[in-house]
């Protein structure tokens, strides 16, 4: 993917993961006088909206270190062994930081 593309792509990601993070990070809606099953169903909406910020974060965070990495000329570089990493990578997810082996080492770790 030429590095242009890869902008564009990372930078109109950003900007819906901005929009998502706001809309998850919204006032919480007040509570009135509710039953006990209102009140649970209430805490079951908060816990996946928190659980879907984590998520939204943390993605927007390799987006910003994707375009970190475009700035610095290291994009398409896996970051843990310097080999490129796959153009279908890198198409299928314009932000990953690592080649296919180094992802699976990484994720097997945890």
């Amino acid at each position: 993917m030429d590095v242009t593309t890869a902008r564009e792509r990372l930078t109109d990601m950003l900007s819906e993961l901005d929009r998502s993070i706001g809309v998850l990070q919204g006032d919480p809606a007040s509570i009135r006088d509710r039953s006990a099953a209102d009140a649970g169903a209430d805490l079951t909406d908060t816990d996946r909206a928190q659980a879907m910020l984590a998520v939204a974060t943390t993605h927007r965070r390799a987006v910003l270190d994707a375009l970190k990495r475009l700035d610095e000329g290291a994009y398409g570089e896996c970051v843990d062994c310097c080999r490129p990493v796959p153009e279908g990578r890198l198409e299928a997810r314009p932000e990953a930081a690592r080649c296919v082996q180094c992802q699976g080492k990484r994720e097997r770790r945890r």
